[in-house]
């Protein structure tokens, strides 16, 4: 049985809106933590010019190869193993790397390595999309996001709504320059880096 996730069926299409604009001249692109691979399956129709790279740890790859062998995405390739601080990232690089929901549940060394191997892949000029609840001067954006907080950090101390300060801090850390902050259904932003050097 395929797994499923609400929220990926949820977010897509906004997130779509988002992606139409920053991926309109996009080659070769990384999903990092492609999850049950939804969205996958769901985006890269959508851009018949790009290869999508589908990644995740290898526990993640049974459930993300089920939705593609049954999506008619002829785009997307079979996930790699990706476990951002103990995994080899990709030896080639990209031009585009998309991740969804994935920082406010890594540790934030997690995080840390997620953002200086995105600087290692990405192509000079290319876009890093990255979805998701994010703070902003240590401050929650809505009091849904505030409860969220405390059940994920209920769930795993190590976990939490990222401050967009901290992410930037690293993204210009990895030789990425901010681009756009759009405002997403439900709280969420999407947060865009260019790779400047």
């Amino acid at each position: 049985m395929k797994p499923y996730s609400e929220s990926c069926e949820q977010n897509r299409a906004p997130i779509l809106e988002v992606l139409r604009t920053e991926l309109a001249a996009r080659k070769r692109l990384l999903e990092i933590g492609s999850g049950t691979g939804q969205h996958a399956v769901y985006f890269a129709p959508e851009f018949p010019q790009l290869t999508w790279q589908t990644s995740d740890t290898a526990d993640m790859h049974t459930g993300i190869r089920a939705w593609l062998s049954e999506a008619d995405a002829t785009n997307v390739l079979p996930p790699l193993a990706l476990d951002v601080c103990r995994d080899g990232w990709p030896a080639t690089g990209y031009d585009a790397v998309y991740s969804a929901n994935t920082v406010h549940i890594m540790s934030w060394p997690e995080v840390e390595c997620m953002f200086a191997g995105i600087g290692r892949v990405l192509e000079r000029g290319g876009v890093f999309c990255l979805y998701g609840p994010f703070n902003y001067g240590g401050s929650y954006t809505s009091t849904s996001n505030a409860r969220f907080d405390e059940w994920l950090k209920a769930r795993d101390p190590a976990s939490g709504i990222r401050d967009f300060e901290a992410l930037q801090e690293l993204a210009e850390r990895a030789g990425m320059q901010f681009g756009k902050d759009y405002e997403m259904p439900a709280n969420n932003r999407t947060l865009v880096w260019f790779k400047s050097s």
